[in-house]
């Protein structure tokens, strides 16, 4: 579930799944099993084991004078004693070793830290191979670096076909940056390699928490001169509580049952082992707990920590509700929406007065004064089949000089979303919605999402549109912005519009195509659709060439049993030229917008950036390629991207091994973030590193993302067609912060509900079997990327039938050497060398064993 190790049924879905480790007042792991030191801290006088935070006014002062550093703290999913903070230089990240310098934050919180004396800070040895001194990076590429496509999601009660294709992005990028440096060896005889997905081979979450073999704190940094360090510090406050205080998981009786607490509190283990346990109150408790606890092995309760004192080592908190059992699919689904944070709820009385009453709705006769009235002209959607939400559409009509007249018209949602109105303010407060593998939680009530706001066919809507005259090599002649009635004559899906471009010729029978309005031909809209695809090509190539970049993750796609809604099989998603097509206009209609709401509000426009990579991170990955002897040029976006699109063939091996560079790539990427442009005074941090562009923002989506609302609302003043919105740059930037932390949330939950529907399938259906490559080598264990799923996942050395097992560097390259028990008596064991980049097979299946806590 909400924590990462779950993610491939690497434990097994219907047990309890670990508890956090106990960190004492020296930062030594305590066992949870260890029931003679569980509570001491609890009896008799209490000692503090966490620091009391610094003062309001000490902080401020200490962030001015640079003797206290600010960040967001991200907890190592794997070694969850380990937290970092990013260096505010771009350097190599501040290291916090232990839960006692982490001082009760949690994962994303925003926290001050103070730096230990030199002396304290972690030495990583030269020939440490566990490069993981950056190791909690939950990598999150932007939309605009990876394709934007949207999740699909099931139609419940559709008949047309029982199975629903659904997509949803597959990005497992908990892993942590374990790559060695090395050269290339291919294994020769590749043995099968069946890997039984059971915690044996985790951090042992029973066991003492020790620091890693391969680094060690310095006792005197002079006399190791070899050795780099890592600067080290502790948390002195938290500046902001981003995590949601929530966490799903277990309830358990206290161990020692002659203690007060036994008779007042039971244990909360969350499944995230960076929230700590919890101790909630038994009344809170099902009646029957107490007397049948193991009634409850398998419940999947949630907990909100409301307390963590200085002398305890678990937080106080609340039970507040149970959900069902662990590993099905919708409480888990419910969990992970709490844990981050997503309003599920239903729109209240007071936001469903706020839409317009008297149904069916349409447009007033005075705004056909105030907009362009489009509705004769050839303008159609192009969507996911199953997508409700329809936010753009598309037209293309030609000219008699050999140019087009090309529009992006979209949904125009700050109509019927007045500012100030409670509807207004849930709609920033969830800030975007929220895709699932199997539904959407909308921003906006259904009404607007599906039905006002809604693009859909051969009815009348309100949009905003951008209208360019284009040359046919995508040369922008002029440029025209304005509010708009559209009447769509069609909703093609991205498998129509593909047939029509693969089919530039040839009519596409009616049967195949969807409804179409009768004033325009299905002859009609095929020829806008080559035409546009002829224009997106010429863009998409002048992009590129500018200097764009991108990196391609692979998406998975569900087909879901149409009674049961439970995955029946996936896929790779392919990302075609249909896509390409929608995606290229986007982005101009986006930067179009961009440029027209800074020249107008240069003090207040919401736009987006990319800042470039993370230096450390990238120079390891330049080092790394420099050993594997691949001529990788990361100077800029446009020189990484021509490396990746000419280093590699197109023989498996080769695009495997591209596969895998790729993901290397996108953990130094930094996140895209929204921004008040009169909050950053260096015009130059404006820039969109992937998109190498000066300014970029989001206008397209205004339906799924408020930021769009936003700059809607924005490009209405620049046209004149509102006042300008009272609002001062820092109350934007305010916006723009939280929508960035939502969208970072929906972007988690996205993948964790991927994965939940991932490790459903191997349950049910397991094992799976697919070749995979390995991506990292360390000292117990390896990454592999799974490349029919496009999955990545680490196997640890003690999970595997292995006689022995021994780690090396071969010159700087890692070697793990494993030598296989053989399968029959009479057999030598088998002998395999594992490198990065060696090909290996792998076995995907759910193990049942029972889970010792």
């Amino acid at each position: 579930m909400s924590h990462p190790d779950y993610r491939l049924t690497l434990r097994p879905l219907e047990t309890p799944r670990g508890v956090s480790s106990v960190v004492g007042p020296h930062g030594v792991g305590a066992s949870p099993g260890d029931k003679k030191s569980k509570n001491k801290s609890l009896r008799g006088k209490k000692k503090s084991i966490f620091e009391t935070y610094m003062s309001k006014e000490d902080v401020s002062e200490g962030l001015k004078r640079g003797t206290l550093i600010q960040g967001i703290l991200r907890i190592n999913p794997k070694k969850f004693h380990e937290a970092f903070i990013p260096s505010p230089d771009g350097d190599r990240d501040i290291f916090i070793d232990g839960v006692v310098a982490r001082n009760r934050a949690l994962n994303g919180d925003l926290v001050v830290v103070k730096l230990f004396p030199e002396e304290q800070w972690k030495v990583i040895k030269p020939d440490s191979n566990d490069k993981e001194t950056e190791g909690a990076y939950e990598s999150y590429l932007p939309e605009e670096l990876c394709g934007s496509l949207l999740p699909q999601q099931s139609l419940k009660g559709y008949n047309d076909s029982p199975d629903v294709i659904i997509e949803a992005q597959f990005d497992d990028s908990d892993s942590e940056d374990g790559h060695g440096n090395t050269q290339n060896i291919l294994v020769d005889g590749v043995k099968k390699l069946s890997v039984c997905l059971h915690e044996k081979g985790k951090e042992d979450a029973g066991a003492p928490v020790t620091k890693d073999e391969n680094t060690s704190m310095a006792q005197d940094t002079r006399t190791l001169p070899e050795k780099s360090l890592q600067r080290s510090a502790k948390v002195v406050y938290i500046l902001e509580k981003k995590h949601s205080r929530a966490a799903t998981g277990f309830l358990k009786l206290l161990a020692d049952k002659n203690s007060e607490l036994f008779r007042k509190y039971a244990l909360f283990s969350p499944s995230d082992h960076r929230v700590p346990r919890i101790y909630v109150p038994l009344k809170d408790c099902p009646q029957d707990f107490v007397t049948r606890p193991k009634d409850y092995a398998n419940t999947l309760f949630i907990c909100r920590i409301v307390d963590w004192k200085e002398d305890s080592n678990f937080a106080l908190g609340q039970l507040a509700k149970s959900l069902g059992q662990a590993g099905e699919i919708e409480p888990e689904t419910e969990g992970i929406l709490t844990e981050y944070g997503v309003d599920f709820s239903d729109f209240s009385s007071e936001v469903l007065e706020c839409l317009p009453q008297g149904l069916p709705w349409t447009i007033p006769p005075e705004e056909f004064n105030k907009r362009r009235d489009l509705r004769k002209d050839c303008i159609f959607t192009i969507d996911p089949s199953t997508a409700r939400d329809l936010d753009d559409a598309l037209s293309c009509k030609p000219l008699t000089d050999g140019n087009f007249e090309v529009g992006v018209h979209i949904a125009d949602v700050s109509y019927f979303v007045p500012e100030g109105s409670d509807l207004d303010k849930v709609a920033a407060e969830r800030a975007t919605s929220v895709y699932l593998v199997q539904k959407v939680i909308p921003m906006l009530p259904r009404l607007l999402c599906e039905e006002l706001c809604s693009l859909n066919p051969m009815t009348d809507k309100l949009t905003f549109s951008v209208i360019w005259t284009l040359t046919p090599k995508g040369k922008i002649l002029d440029e025209w912005f304005g509010r708009t009635i559209i009447r769509s004559c069609t909703k093609l899906s991205y498998e129509h519009a593909q047939s029509m471009i693969e089919s530039p010729t040839k009519k596409i029978p009616e049967k195949e195509l969807p409804p179409i309005s009768p004033e325009h031909t299905s002859e009609e809209v095929h020829r806008a659709v080559l035409n546009l695809h002829g224009i997106a090509k010429e863009l998409r190539k002048q992009r590129f060439v500018d200097g764009a970049l991108r990196l391609d993750q692979l998406k998975l796609a569900f087909t879901l049993d149409h009674e049961t809604g439970l995955p029946q099989g996936c896929h790779i998603y392919e990302y075609r030229d249909s896509n390409k097509l929608v995606e290229e206009f986007m982005l101009l209609a986006n930067m179009a917008v961009a440029h027209k709401i800074h020249r107008a509000f240069p003090e207040r426009a919401l736009l987006r950036r990319h800042p470039p990579p993370q230096t450390k991170m990238l120079n390891d990955l330049v080092e790394f390629c420099d050993q594997m002897g691949l001529s990788m040029d990361f100077s800029s976006a446009g020189a990484l991207n021509k490396s990746l699109t000419e280093t590699f063939g197109d023989d498996k091996y080769s695009l495997a091994r591209k596969e895998v560079l790729t993901n290397m790539c996108s953990r130094p990427m930094q996140m895209a973030l929204y921004f008040c442009s009169g909050m950053l005074q260096d015009q130059a941090q404006f820039r969109h590193y992937a998109l190498n562009v000066p300014l970029y923002t989001h206008f397209t989506s205004p339906i799924r993302r408020f930021a769009d609302v936003l700059v809607h609302r924005l490009l209405a003043a620049t046209l004149g067609y509102r006042e300008v919105p009272n609002v001062e740059p820092d109350a934007l930037q305010k916006q723009a912060d939280h929508c960035n932390d939502r969208r970072m949330a929906s972007k988690r939950v996205q993948e964790l509900s991927t994965s939940l529907f991932f490790s459903v399938l191997v349950k049910e259906s397991g094992p799976l079997e697919s070749e995979a490559m390995v991506l990292g080598v360390l000292n117990q264990a390896f990454d592999v990327l799974v490349l029919r799923y496009g999955v990545q996942k680490r196997v640890y050395c003690n999970a595997l039938p292995l006689r022995s097992h021994h780690f090396q560097r071969v010159g700087k390259k890692p070697e793990l050497t494993l030598l296989w028990e053989p399968e029959a008596m009479e057999q030598e064991p088998v002998r395999q060398v594992i490198t990065i980049f060696s090909l290996v097979e792998d076995e995907e299946e759910c193990d049942h064993d029972q889970q010792e806590d």
